[in-house]
């Protein structure tokens, strides 16, 4: 297969959102969104739509629909992550394009359920929503818009033909630009909606309750930590994209994300980086532990940045995760390769302050993506401490599956490169109805009514986007 892709030069540069309004509504389209850029985690945004393949899985059996050739096959007697390692591998490319991180692969999500795939865990909890355990596209064309300047690229691979992959390449890629034309102006207004009450699966006392019975497990050596979530759902009738902007707009974030994936639609601002492999086998992974609101003026945003750089029970949470993702990326990485940098730094966000710290490492040249994605997944900051038995405690204490929410997002190479986010901040819209969990971690000194009131602060963006005024 051709080594070098056809890249081609887009007039529509700086403007990924509207180029996007475009295809949209197209099967299976996504935009990876660096809708605020923050050196080192996020310098291109990225779209696409119509893959050649679609790979699902739920409870062992994946499905790998050919798109190109009208067809589909079902697998049960392999493992749903190998079965997309094969089919990854038989499209294997050299690095296509070494200043572009991302030139074609596989764009979708990994749901938090997808870990009982990988551990041993209780089934307890209802599976109401009935969310693939994960999905992906495979794209053989996308759009690359540089953040740091004005310029935008078409990225044609010609898969997933070995013969005429040349000639492929060229109609796709003038397929696409045609669709990407300049000026194209979504027809979809942000317009007013009803929207419908809004419900969660805890009541206060109960998610109160949660945060005590978890406060005992730590207290019995159970676990040192883990993190408790509640799910928000309500009605309406806006549209899931236009939903994206505002939620982009109001709370920017350096991996946010909207997938149009087969009647759901996943709405994502998330602040947090799971695994970043790149071109060298350089790993990287930057756990968020602690958070606190902004301010309503520079007084309170002041107090409460200095709350949270000296808050001990932060760090202590911090520390516990950093630790666990350490000892997950040394299954798969290199002896003495693994540190920890920018310990403890603060991110400021618009409606909230993260601590965070990152941990590198360097892959064995034996394994890849998939190895480090079955080492580490779930990520360890929106579990727990130790992870195994803080899952079997979420599945306790959580009255209904996560699904997509603190699973991961992103993008998969066909030469090897990934970069996947951490599904927080994010809004679900399934059946007309759009959902959204929020969650906290809970230590020995956890307070009920503190965590309570942070898994609000942490909605708020997500109730402002969605039109809903809390009272």
């Amino acid at each position: 297969m051709s080594k070098i892709p056809l890249v081609i030069e887009l007039n529509n540069s700086g403007r990924p959102r509207e180029m996007f309004s475009a295809i949209k509504e197209m099967p299976y389209s996504f935009i990876l969104d660096t809708s605020l850029y923050v050196k080192g985690l996020g310098k291109y945004t990225y779209l696409g739509a119509d893959p050649f393949i679609v790979i699902t899985s739920k409870n062992g059996i994946t499905k790998i629909r050919y798109c190109h050739i009208n067809e589909e096959i079902e697998v049960v007697n392999e493992h749903p992550l190998q079965v997309l390692k094969d089919v990854m591998r038989r499209y294997k490319q050299d690095f296509l394009c070494r200043e572009i991180p991302f030139t074609g692969g596989a764009v979708g999500y990994f749901s938090y359920d997808f870990g009982r795939q990988l551990e041993k865990i209780p089934s307890l909890a209802e599976d109401d929503l009935q969310t693939p355990d994960f999905a992906f596209g495979l794209y053989d064309v996308v759009a690359a818009v540089d953040n740091t300047g004005n310029r935008a690229v078409l990225i044609s691979t010609g898969l997933p033909y070995e013969q005429n992959q040349a000639a492929r390449a060229e109609e796709r890629a003038s397929w696409f630009s045609s669709i990407l034309k300049p000026g194209y102006i979504s027809d979809q207004s942000c317009r007013e909606y009803e929207v419908g009450g809004l419900k969660s699966n805890f009541t206060k006392g109960e998610y109160r309750q949660a945060v005590a019975r978890a406060v005992e497990h730590i207290l019995c050596g159970d676990i040192f930590q883990v993190n408790l979530s509640q799910r928000f759902e309500l009605t309406s009738g806006a549209d899931g994209y236009e939903i994206f902007k505002r939620l982009s707009d109001i709370s920017p974030a350096p991996f946010s994300a909207y997938l149009n994936f087969d009647q759901m639609q996943v709405i994502c601002s998330s602040m947090e980086r799971f695994l970043k492999l790149d071109r060298n086998g350089e790993v990287q992974t930057c756990p968020i532990k602690g958070t606190r609101p902004r301010g309503k003026n520079k007084v309170e945003d002041l107090k409460n940045y200095t709350a949270l750089k000296n808050s001990l029970k932060d760090k202590a949470e911090l520390t516990m995760i950093v630790d666990l993702e350490r000892n997950d990326l040394g299954r798969v990485c290199a002896v003495g390769s693994i540190r920890t940098e920018d310990c403890f730094r603060i991110e400021p966000y618009s409606t909230v302050y993260h601590l965070v710290s990152t941990i590198k490492g360097r892959l064995r040249k034996d394994k890849d993506i998939f190895d480090l994605i079955k080492a580490a997944f779930p990520g360890g900051s929106i579990t727990g401490a130790p992870k195994i038995k803080a899952m079997e405690i979420i599945e306790r204490l959580e009255p209904v599956r996560r699904g997509v929410y603190t699973g991961s997002l992103g993008y998969i190479g066909f030469d090897g490169r990934a970069d996947l986010n951490i599904v927080i901040r994010t809004i679900i819209k399934k059946n007309g109805k759009f959902y959204f969990q929020v969650g906290g971690g809970i230590t020995a000194d956890s307070h009920p009514e503190a965590e309570y009131e942070e898994t609000l602060d942490k909605a708020r963006a997500l109730m402002k986007a969605l039109g809903f005024k809390r009272s």
